[in-house]
């Protein structure tokens, strides 16, 4: 077994890492290289907070670029929707079946683990609601898992 994790995007969300690291190399990188080289002509070294905090950010940006980088090689982009079947990069609307409002609808884009955000209602793949809709059809009843107790779910439609 080889260790590396696939790590599964959307087209948007591969292009959103790649927009991160080309911003962090060539914007970022050259930034704090020059806060550094400044903060070196100040002198003593020892006790200079400037440099110590430009290193800082130096190594945090160095981070995020190889784990950006590492994403970037280890992806797979899930761009072909399946047509009519939950998969990822569907946009699913559901509506609560165990609720006294019918009109409760709620719609989710079901994206890779890394490109999750509630607040955007873009759910994983991976996540109890993500999984529970994965392969299901409009007008499907779904039973959801959680903490709280299981609840059922309609497909109402899949885009």
């Amino acid at each position: 077994m080889s260790g590396k994790k696939e790590i599964k995007l959307t087209p948007a969300g591969y292009t959103e890492i790649e927009e991160e690291v080309i911003k962090l190399r060539e914007q970022e990188r050259p930034r704090i290289i020059q806060a550094i080289k400044e903060a070196r002509e100040q002198g003593d070294l020892s006790e200079n907070a400037d440099y110590d905090a430009a290193r800082d950010e130096q190594g945090r940006v160095e981070a995020r670029i190889k784990e950006l980088e590492y994403m970037l090689e280890h992806a797979i982009i899930i761009d072909a929707v399946p047509e009519g079947i939950v998969g990822l990069g569907s946009v699913v609307t559901i509506s609560y079946i165990d609720d006294d409002d019918d009109d409760d609808e709620e719609e989710y884009k079901i994206v890779g683990s890394l490109e999750a955000d509630p607040t955007e209602n873009k759910i994983s793949d991976e996540s109890p609601v993500g999984k529970a809709l994965f392969g299901h059809k409009v007008d499907d009843i779904v039973e959801i898992a959680s903490p709280n107790g299981n609840y059922n779910v309609k497909i109402v439609s899949i885009a």
